[in-house]
């Protein structure tokens, strides 16, 4: 089975970001004299900014004003991804390699802003591996909902059903499956729970792991909705 596409979740799957994240958020909490509300920033990835503050105004304690919170937790996130190249995940840089080799068109979906996306990838040497980005701005519903996966695939041009989707949260999961994608999850901060491993996606432990499986799959017989671009499928 040949893939027609690979789209990518950003942070957490191909930059080791949401370290660096959790610091900022830790950081913000101190200022606020919060304590450890690190079930509260969980909640928060794989999800668009929008969405994010309304989890922070549900989760954090009423006595915080949570937009002067969202406000200056992005600006110590800004500060640490600013001036430096995010660390590359593991086996991201050659799976990228295998991909522009077997000549695979490559997305970015990612809850993040296109244009702070844009500026990530270029710090990190890799922005030019792919051919479409769709930030969490380019759409109206934040992940889980399929609205950021289905975009990237119009974008490309292919179905979804033929594209392999990689992700690490669960939110993130739950859009690409809603989407009808073939969904592999390369876990990050948090390992899927037992009723996340039910859904019957893939989960493998490093993007090594996805070359290995993306190999074995382009060794299998080929499907041919894979290989089909959209406009051909559809003509008479």
């Amino acid at each position: 089975m040949n893939v027609a596409a690979v789209v990518f979740d950003m942070d957490g799957l191909l930059l080791d970001s949401e370290r660096l994240a959790l610091a900022a958020f830790v950081d913000t909490c101190d200022h606020f004299g919060l304590g450890d509300q690190t079930a509260v920033f969980m909640q928060c990835l794989g999800i668009n900014q929008e969405r994010g503050k309304r989890v922070l105004r549900d989760g954090l304690p009423g006595t915080v004003d949570h937009l002067a919170f969202a406000r200056l937790w992005d600006s110590k996130c800004f500060e640490r991804f600013a001036d430096a190249s995010i660390p590359l995940k593991s086996g991201a840089e050659e799976l990228l390699q295998d991909l522009k080799a077997f000549g695979v068109p490559a997305a970015i979906a990612t809850s993040t802003s296109a244009s702070r996306a844009t500026q990530k990838l270029q710090h990190s040497g890799i922005l030019q591996e792919f051919d479409v980005i769709v930030g969490g701005d380019h759409v109206r519903r934040s992940k889980p909902f399929p609205d950021i996966y289905l975009k990237a695939a119009e974008l490309l041009g292919v179905h979804p059903e033929s594209c392999l989707a990689l992700e690490d949260s669960e939110n993130g999961v739950r859009s690409a499956l809603s989407a009808g994608m073939i969904v592999i999850q390369v876990p990050d901060l948090v390992q899927p729970s037992a009723a996340m491993r039910e859904l019957g996606h893939t989960v493998l432990e490093t993007l090594h792991d996805v070359r290995v499986w993306h190999s074995a799959m382009r060794s299998a017989r080929p499907s041919p909705l894979a290989t089909v671009p959209i406009d051909d499928a559809t003509r008479d």
